[in-house]
């Protein structure tokens, strides 16, 4: 696999999913199964962490000047 840092959240997400598959077949060594749990660990890390960043994104929007401020919802009453 690439580098994590360069892996899409698609990716990530796929590469999880097969890891996931392979544990649940449950005929895996103990040893090979820690291996795949800890790469599970940092694929989910870093598709959350990649999920946080569009959140921030999406909680900003650009003013009529061109700047970006923290966008709010106003919640009726």
């Amino acid at each position: 696999m690439e580098k994590l840092e360069e892996t899409s959240f698609e990716e990530a997400m796929l590469e999880l999913e097969k890891i996931v598959d392979r544990l649940e077949e449950g005929d895996v060594p103990l040893e090979k199964a820690i291996s795949y749990y800890q790469e599970g660990m940092k694929l989910a890390k870093l598709c959350n962490d990649k999920l946080k960043q569009v959140q921030d994104k999406m909680t900003q929007i650009i003013n009529d000047q061109g700047e970006t401020e923290p966008f709010m919802i106003q919640e009726e009453e």
